[in-house]
């Protein structure tokens, strides 16, 4: 089997540990750069990159026949917080209130303590919390064009809660809020064991999204947990067992497709090679 990686960096930790799988069971693996073009179609692509170029190539991809893990569509429904929060609260999920500001300088009196996003999510975009005038004004300063969305800040237990999901599985850390202490870094991370319920949200969500490799951020609320992002395809660093569910999916996923090539139907269900 054939496997595509669309990726700026094939040697992402769980990606190249991946790729190191699978090729040591014989399958070959091909890096993509998310600009294209592509010669020949692989059995299945695993989509880690999130830049408009790789969603197009995903979109291209897809046309022609080509299984992408997660969907150009799914990918891109998760980089507009605006269209990720209207989503999950008509679903039902406990998503932080989201409202589109425009631009920081249009914002007119907030409640403070909030929570600023840009509302496009990439890779270094903004997150803060904000405080009082002379933050916001800061912010608006060193972000003048930027579209952003506010939150509530919620200041739950200082951690935030970390579960990301591959096919199925969920795999979950914790690390101190940088948006609770004020410092605008990250604190430690450590091992967690999310509850029952709270591994039971994380798989509703990746339903409601239409993800197979996803992540959930959850902070404690006053009555219930309260999730705040979700992102397609995270890096899943540091999780035993995670590359190896990312290659029970990729197999899987390029498996039903040939299946359906040959008119064979879908065969059997999750984790079949």
């Amino acid at each position: 089997m054939k496997v595509g990686l669309i990726t700026g960096d094939p040697g992402h930790p769980v990606l190249a540990a991946a790729a190191e799988l699978l090729v040591r069971r014989g399958h070959e693996v091909a890096a993509v750069p998310p600009a294209g073009p592509v010669t020949g179609l692989a059995d299945v692509y695993l989509l880690k990159a999130r830049t408009p170029q790789a969603l197009a190539l995903a979109g291209e991809l897809e046309r022609r026949g080509a299984p992408v893990v997660n969907s150009a569509a799914a990918t891109g429904l998760c980089q507009d917080r605006v269209r990720m929060a209207d989503l999950a609260r008509a679903a039902g999920l406990p998503f932080a209130a989201t409202d589109a500001v425009g631009l920081l300088g249009e914002l007119a009196d907030p409640a403070y303590p909030f929570v600023v996003k840009s509302r496009h999510s990439r890779r270094h975009d903004l997150v803060a919390r904000v405080d009082g005038p002379a933050r916001l004004r800061e912010l608006a300063e060193r972000w003048p064009e930027e579209p952003v969305v506010t939150q509530p800040f919620v200041p739950g237990t200082g951690w935030d809660q970390k579960l990301w999901v591959v096919d199925g599985q969920v795999f979950a850390a914790r690390r101190q809020s940088e948006l609770a202490t004020g410092t605008g870094k990250s604190g430690r991370a450590e091992d967690w064991e999310p509850s029952a319920g709270r591994a039971a949200l994380a798989l509703r969500v990746g339903e409601v999204f239409g993800l197979d490799v996803y992540g959930v951020d959850l902070l404690d609320g006053p009555a219930e947990p309260v999730i705040v992002d979700v992102n397609a395809f995270p890096g899943v660093r540091g999780r035993a067992g995670a590359p190896e569910a990312l290659v029970a999916l990729a197999l899987r996923v390029g498996a039903e497709r040939g299946r359906a090539l040959a008119g064979l139907g879908p065969g059997p269900g999750r984790g079949a090679e």
